[in-house]
């Protein structure tokens, strides 16, 4: 049985600016996409602790092929928890 694919978009927002992502990636479900998400907020995360970069995207938003958003990841969610501040 084949599974549809439905692109996914992965944005990346710091603060009012958004990166956009124009290419996307086909995966099954929101669920997936999801897995997805915090898989690369973990790279973006460890990439810029290696490299010494203090400017990290604040939240992965997860948009569909029409651009609407439909799931936000924060970047900080995925930290251990010792490492995490608390929300204002």
């Amino acid at each position: 049985m084949e599974v549809a694919l439905r692109r996914f978009y992965f944005h990346l927002s710091a603060g009012t600016e958004i990166a956009l992502d124009e290419e996307g990636t086909e995966l099954p479900d929101l669920s997936a996409a999801k897995g997805e998400a915090v898989l690369a907020a973990r790279e973006l995360l460890a990439d810029a602790i290696k490299s010494g970069d203090p400017d990290v995207p604040e939240i992965l938003v997860i948009a569909d092929e029409a651009g609407r958003p439909l799931a936000n990841v924060p970047l900080a969610t995925v930290l251990p928890r010792s490492f995490r501040l608390p929300l204002p």
